[in-house]
């Protein structure tokens, strides 16, 4: 009894492995991105083969149901050094060269400027006074002359 289920239980893990022999449907993981698989649009279509990390050989995929895709776009592009025309655009014609020239046009001129703010009015305080401020000579006294000594000046020795 215990050999038949340890046998269902190999047989039921090991069957996973050889399920990916089959095919896929493409569904593209981005709208309007195309899934391109050797020249050919896969997006919606059914691929056939081995190929990827499942196997240690690699078939080439046939794509069922895909549509072929350009291998050189035709995008309207212009390269002169193709040697082609372009298939459309603007048909630049040279003009003669006698012919009669417009009127030259007038002539036009214009300018800006900057300055600074104007500054406010000065007051008796200079802009940049100095470091120090001399005291008025004198012994403290308003209107005594210098080198007068109070003392004295009220007649005490």
């Amino acid at each position: 009894m215990r050999i038949c289920v340890t046998l269902a239980i190999l047989l039921a893990t090991t069957s996973a492995a050889f399920a990916g022999g089959g095919f896929d449907i493409v569904i593209p993981g981005r709208a309007g991105v195309p899934v391109i698989i050797n020249g050919v649009d896969a997006s919606y279509a059914v691929v056939e083969g081995e190929w990827g990390l499942g196997q240690n050989w690699q078939v080439q995929p046939t794509v069922y149901g895909g549509r072929v895709i350009d291998p050189v776009p035709n995008v309207g592009h212009y390269y002169p050094s193709a040697g082609h025309l372009p298939g459309y655009g603007r048909l630049e014609i040279e003009p003669p060269l006698g012919r009669r020239l417009p009127q030259p046009a007038e002539s036009y001129h214009q300018s800006w400027s900057a300055q600074s703010a104007p500054l406010p009015a000065q007051s008796d305080v200079p802009v940049n006074p100095p470091a120090i401020i001399y005291a008025p000579q004198g012994d403290g006294l308003l209107g005594a002359p210098p080198n007068v000594h109070p003392r004295k000046h009220r007649g005490m020795p």
